[in-house]
């Protein structure tokens, strides 16, 4: 159907068991229109991934079904007359969705496999599935044949308050475009606010007033909405929330025009947080997606990693929760998809998307990208106070990132016109300049971006900022007119009818057959943690339609060993069609590791592909260990003086080197002492040392270091720290048990007691690692004022490394009891760094 309109080192230390021996410190709708759309910026086009799902306990439920409200395409109300489509590039990332291996129908049981009397195999509930997802792709290839489109109004703000509170009006910042009458409010308003609480040790781990503040700003915005009033004094368009999200100091909520909420469905939300340790919620993301008619959009608030410097932190974060977001619409949104030829690359089987996975995704919040330090901060100053901005714009580090296809991959953002947001002097609009105050370069942190399938249904209407001045941030707003798809049924069904013409065309022929290109993989060399895949194509060589997809095994209920995934893991092939590709991927994650060092498992399978109504194909899988430290235990590494990578993984060959019964040739393993020793001579003035993320190339070359014996090169101190932590963590039993977890409440009377007791009952070699960790973690002490390092932050690094482990039970998970008895252990470890009782 026609669109109508424009678009809606020092050796390692000898053994010295405890007590009496301790290892030494380490060695010496639419809002205003303005006269021309605004243009935006485009950024290279690469393939981000997605992965990762979680639960959305926080629903505000909206209806389904009802009328249309809106006005078909070409129709805006408050659309300027003047107004043209700009051109758009195609910056939408085809390969950049969610790779969707469809558990539901992948893994059939095989309790419903039928075997014929000529001996072939059918499931039918498996074939139903893949098939509807083959008529999938042809509707969706024909959508425009039963597709109206109209146009709606979209609006964005964002504002990291810094905390601050105060009842000052928010008609400036939220309605100022809306026209005398509401002409121009938009259909759908979406607000993100970031540092609602301060960012605190206490909030980020425990968020106990992010509810209150979040109810709080909620209602301000609500209430902001709701009392706006035409010039007969009659309140305007009433808004309803969808959603609200929030972590820690991050806020999303969503309102619609109430006349569109019977439109509104399948609302759901995700939070990710990439801030201390890669996950706490000081840095994260919260994200809400919902399907307005038969669009589907995503929007997402978040706050990147600081610092002007630390721009390869804040890519990293983009990418994390690029990957990380996932929301599980259910079933009967994936029917719906189906039925209208939503969304792009979708398959029936999984009912998880991620942020790309939607006609339409905007992202906001403070990025916290700054203008490249070669711009001193002096002009930077000067320039932002004269609105001379076109050099700021041109070192403006996002649109540099962007322009090399590092971060935003595919998204777009309109022209800055407006002066750099941040950093203010709160209550005033003046840059921060003051004496007592570090000086700051002004930037552009504060942004909203957006990703289409189709670009030419989103067009800029307005980006700017507000003048409101309680905060060190400014706050920025943008319009958006957005075309949305409302789907005829009638016109739908006759597509849908001609789609299973054709299919049946070739059903009823003749056997499935297909060819493989290969029917053996073998990956070599595999290393822990790191991702290698090998492909299979699969070609229809019969000449009817050819469904395939893998099995388990007998008597098994998973498609591979748990080190391997396939995807995809079924298909539908019509003669004569490009040949499917399956990727075949192995990850040594942390429990296959220590599987392989005990010598529990080998990395060998056996995968089948089965050919409904057709035979079976066996493909055989096999990887070589390069054996690394990472998850196994101090215990056994003591007992290695050389290099892991050249121990023998089979146990008969090491007994053969090493004995039955190896005894420890080490006090603690010499790849902590090494990496510790390097941190010490280098690093231990390092700023946010611990806390910062490190960069994954040098990381994986760290590893590989520690596994071969080979020197360090120059890495980054936060790489090697990362390592650290990451090596203390995956070890395959912590260094502190659970068991020794303290059981009394720990106080100012018993703490010595309990931590006297708790050193005793440490395992000889689980006593030298903590003594030596913990002389280590003093030292670093020493450098506080230059590495920002404090005794309680420590105190809770040495629990998630020393204590819980990547092993234990998610303290999320934890009963009241055990979370106060592991903050019993913090107590411990808070004494032993900040006193000399070891």
């Amino acid at each position: 159907m026609e669109q109508q309109g424009m678009a809606f080192a020092q050796p390692p230390p000898q053994p010295a068991p405890p007590p009496p021996q301790q290892p030494q410190a380490p060695g010496g709708a639419f809002g205003a229109s303005p006269p021309q759309h605004i243009a935006r910026q485009h950024s290279a086009p690469t393939e981000p991934t997605h992965s990762h799902q979680q639960p959305d306990p926080q629903t505000t439920p909206a209806g389904a079904g009802g009328g249309s409200q809106l006005p078909p395409a070409g129709s805006v109300a408050g659309a300027h007359p003047a107004q043209k489509p700009v051109d758009r590039k195609a910056a939408f990332v085809k390969g950049g969705r969610r790779s969707t291996t469809g558990p539901g129908i992948l893994v059939a049981s095989r309790a419903a496999d039928e075997e014929t009397e000529d001996g072939r195999i059918r499931n039918r509930e498996a074939a139903t599935k893949i098939r509807d997802a083959w008529i999938y792709k042809q509707i969706r290839a024909r959508q425009d044949e039963f597709t109206q489109y109209k146009q709606a109004r979209i609006f964005f703000g964002t504002w990291n308050v810094n905390a601050k509170g105060k009842d000052e009006p928010l008609d400036d910042w939220l309605c100022s475009d809306w026209g005398e009458n509401g002409e121009h409010a938009p259909d759908i308003v979406a607000v993100g606010l970031q540092e609602m609480v301060d960012l605190n040790a206490v909030n980020v781990a425990v968020d106990n007033k992010s509810q209150q503040k979040s109810q709080h700003w909620v209602e301000r915005v609500r209430t902001t909405l709701n009392s706006r009033r035409n010039s007969n004094n009659d309140p305007m368009r009433a808004y309803t929330l969808l959603k609200q999200k929030y972590l820690v100091g991050l806020l999303l909520c969503v309102f619609v025009k109430s006349p569109h909420k019977q439109r509104v469905k399948y609302v759901h939300s995700d939070s990710v947080g990439v801030g201390v340790m890669g996950m706490m919620g000081n840095k994260g993301a919260v994200s809400v997606r919902l399907q307005f008619y038969d669009s589907t959009i995503c929007i997402t608030n978040s706050h990147l990693a600081a610092h002007r410097e630390n721009v390869a932190g804040r890519n990293a974060d983009f990418a994390n929760i690029f990957s990380k977001v996932s929301y599980d619409i259910g079933d009967e949104a994936v029917k719906e998809v189906i039925r209208s030829g939503s969304l792009s690359q979708w398959a029936t089987g999984t009912s998880s998307v991620g942020i790309a996975d939607h006609d339409l995704a905007f992202w906001m919040g403070d990025l916290n990208y700054r203008v490249d330090e070669q711009i001193p901060t002096e002009k930077v100053i000067e320039l932002s106070q004269k609105s001379e901005l076109e050099e700021l714009i041109a070192n403006d580090q996002l649109n540099i990132e962007r322009s090399q296809g590092r971060v935003f991959q595919g998204f777009e953002e309109g022209v800055l016109t407006f002066q750099p947001t941040y950093k203010y002097q709160p209550g005033t609009d003046l840059y921060e300049q003051r004496p007592d105050k570090k000086l700051r370069a002004p930037a552009w942190c504060d942004r909203i971006l957006w990703l289409a399938q189709e670009p030419s249904h989103v067009t800029q209407l307005s980006y700017k900022r507000s003048e409101l001045n309680i905060s060190d941030h400014k706050p920025v707003m943008g319009t958006f007119a957005i075309t949305i798809k409302d789907v005829v049924q009638s016109k739908r069904e006759e597509v849908y009818e001609e789609v299973m013409k054709l299919l049946d065309k070739f059903e009823n022929q003749t056997l499935p057959m297909v060819g493989l290109d290969r029917i053996s993989l073998d990956f070599g060399e595999v290393r822990y943690d790191q991702k290698v895949t090998l492909p299979i194509k699969v070609t229809n060589t019969g000449k009817v339609v050819a469904q395939f997809r893998l099995v388990p095994k007998l008597d098994e209920v998973t498609l591979c060993k748990p080190w391997m995934t396939v995807s995809p893991t079924y298909g539908m092939l019509i003669p004569g069609e490009q040949p499917a590709t399956l990727n075949f991927t192995i990850t040594i994650d942390n429990a296959t590791a220590h599987a392989l060092n005990i010598g529990r498992e080998v990395l060998e399978d056996i995968i089948i592909l089965r050919l409904e109504n057709g035979r079976d194909y066996y493909i055989t899988v096999t990887a070589k260990y390069a054996r690394s430290c990472f998850g196994m235990s101090v215990d056994e590494l003591v007992t290695y003086a050389e290099p892991i990578r050249n121990v023998p993984l089979d146990p008969i060959r090491r007994a053969e080197t090493q004995g039955p019964n190896p005894t420890a040739a080490l006090c603690v393993p010499k790849e902590l002492w090494r990496i510790v020793d390097a941190i010490y001579e280098k690093g231990l003035h390092e700023r946010d040392l611990f806390t910062a993320s490190g960069i994954a190339e040098e990381v994986s070359q760290i590893r590989e270091c520690l596994d071969t014996g080979a020197p360090f090169g120059e890495f980054r101190i936060h790489s090697m720290t990362e390592v650290l932590i990451s090596f203390l963590s995956n070890l395959s039993s912590p260094i502190v048990p659970r068991a020794l977890f303290p059981t009394l409440e720990i106080d100012a009377q018993n703490i010595q007691s309990c931590s006297r007791k708790f050193l005793e009952e440490l395992p000889p070699i689980h006593y030298n690692v903590f003594v030596y960790m913990i002389s280590f973690f003093r030292e670093a002490l020493l450098y506080r004022e230059s590495n920002k390092l404090s005794a309680a932050k420590l105190a809770r690094i040495c629990c998630n490394c020393l204590v819980i482990g990547s092993n234990e039970t998610n303290p999320m998970e934890e009963t009241t009891s055990s979370i106060q008895r592991r903050a019993g252990m913090q107590l411990i470890m808070l004494h032993f760094l900040e006193t000399n009782s070891i």
